[in-house]
């Protein structure tokens, strides 16, 4: 049997410096190449990255470079996920960095439906995406103590609890007097999280921390950042996700309502970390960032 060969890009999303934000692995799978359900969650566990995405052309007469409407689907190494935006961030910049699109917008068809991804007017080298808005709602705690405690140790820490029954996220949100240094010494055990929830009911949980100059919430340049997070989603498979789309399609709409502004500045501090901007509207949330292409290279098999 001839082997199947494909282009692979690995790509940091979320940050303008390489080995940091996101790794993503982002496949470039022509009309000749067939790839059966079984194969594209093996090359995601292979990859072992927090999402393994594979592009189609959806136009049979463009290609990668020229085609503005593609396919997308995302796996985590043990599963398919209905919404992933660092790696369409990362897709995006591979078709437009990699391989050259030099179409305005593309958009990638999904089972979150049509997401678009353009080149923001002024600022060079960042992508905006649209996704669904994913609002949150206050969630009652007494069935869910065993997680929180597994996530945060001290109950008295936790200012407000909200859950997003769409993308069944759990949101977190500290104490404004808490420092970002406690935040970021966060070490829970993936293994225990899922032994405290395994209902199905919360596939992935964060701590959000407001930003202020007092609790050391600010970026290099001294700009405080309006909200501050880490997210950990081991029921997917990723004991944390160092920066994470979808879930600011949850925690962006509530500290949008929180703040009473629209345009937030947020940063995801995990060892990686990485930044990015949310827009919250109506019904929708963009997403602005940057990324970068560490890797080209075949996948065969």
């Amino acid at each position: 049997m001839a082997l199947r060969k494909f282009p692979m890009y690995i790509v940091d999303a979320f940050t303008k410096r390489a080995l940091s934000g996101n790794q993503a692995a982002i496949c470039l799978v022509p009309p000749n190449i067939i790839l059966q359900e079984d194969e594209l969650q093996k090359i995601g566990a292979e990859m072992n990255l927090s999402e393994t995405a594979y592009i189609q052309v959806l136009d049979k007469d463009s290609d990668f470079k020229s085609g503005n409407k593609f396919s997308l689907r995302w796996f985590t190494p043990t599963t398919e996920v209905n919404l992933c935006g660092h790696a369409t961030l990362a897709s995006a910049a591979v078709l437009i960095d990699g391989v050259g699109n030099a179409n305005k917008v593309i958009e990638f068809s999904t089972k979150s439906g049509t997401l678009s991804v353009s080149r923001h007017p002024t600022k060079t080298g960042f992508l905006t995406m649209d996704f669904p808005k994913n609002e949150p709602a206050p969630q009652v705690t007494e069935k869910l103590e065993k997680l929180l405690i597994s996530l945060v140790g001290d109950l008295d820490l936790i200012q407000d609890v909200q859950y997003s029954p769409t993308t069944k996220k759990l949101a977190v949100r500290y104490k404004d007097h808490i420092h970002r240094k406690e935040l970021e010494r966060l070490s829970p055990k993936p293994s225990i999280l899922m032994e405290a929830e395994p209902s199905g009911m919360v596939m992935g949980v964060g701590v959000t921390l407001k930003g202020s100059q007092i609790n050391g919430c600010v970026d290099e340049e001294g700009i405080v950042y309006d909200f501050v997070s880490r997210y950990w989603a081991p029921w997917n498979g990723i004991p944390e996700d160092p920066v994470t789309g979808s879930w600011h399609t949850v925690i962006g709409p509530y500290w949008a309502k929180e703040l009473d502004k629209n345009m937030l500045y947020a940063r995801q501090c995990s060892h990686r970390g990485g930044d990015l901007w949310v827009e919250v509207m109506d019904t929708r949330v963009t997403l602005m960032g940057q990324s970068v292409i560490n890797l080209e290279g075949t996948f065969q098999l």
